[in-house]
């Protein structure tokens, strides 16, 4: 009976613990709701390093946040608009899928490209030269659920891609190598 009766108060004192920690952890998480124009600002800030002490990652629908007390914030993104940043190369780079914003470094730094986007009707979205940023990438906005034909321009060297901008794609593409 004695043993039932500890087995009782240890099983409550666990779900108590438990419910605790995952309070916790909500709490941990703050979800924000921003301006789309503010959204991109942030998202801009971070990719070129004017906050600190914050580390930054995208996803194809959320800007996820990380404070250096570990908390997180997070921001859905627009559902019409895609975030993609591509980071073109001659020798180095590195696997991504989503793009971290604060901790990812292409080969090229503030190299000037010419970019030439279409969408799959023949739709021109871009026709410009773009500098990269000091991380080596270029950020883009893009309407949602197409697929793009890029070509990428640099010195005497090109690359084409195709890349997509449906749920569950990349934001980090980091595969266009120059030549």
């Amino acid at each position: 009976m004695k043993q039932n009766i500890l087995a009782i108060i240890g099983a409550a004192l666990a779900i108590v613990l438990l419910a605790a920690c995952s309070e916790d952890s909500q709490n941990n998480t703050e979800q924000n709701e921003i301006d789309v124009q503010e959204l991109k600002q942030l998202v801009h800030d971070h990719g070129v390093k004017n906050i600190e002490n914050q580390v930054a990652s995208i996803t194809d629908q959320e800007l996820i946040v990380t404070h250096s007390d570990e908390t997180q914030t997070v921001y859905t993104l627009p559902e019409d608009e895609f975030f993609v940043s591509i980071a073109p190369y001659i020798n180095e780079t590195h696997p991504c899928t989503f793009h971290n914003l604060t901790g990812c470094q292409g080969e090229m730094t503030e190299e000037e490209f010419q970019i030439y986007i279409e969408d799959t009707d023949g739709n021109v979205v871009m026709n410009d030269t773009v500098t990269s940023l000091e991380n080596g990438f270029i950020d883009f906005w893009l309407p949602s659920d197409n697929t793009y034909h890029i070509t990428i321009a640099y010195d005497t060297m090109t690359v084409e891609a195709e890349f997509s901008t449906f749920e569950g794609d990349a934001t980090c593409i980091t595969t266009m190598q120059l030549s």
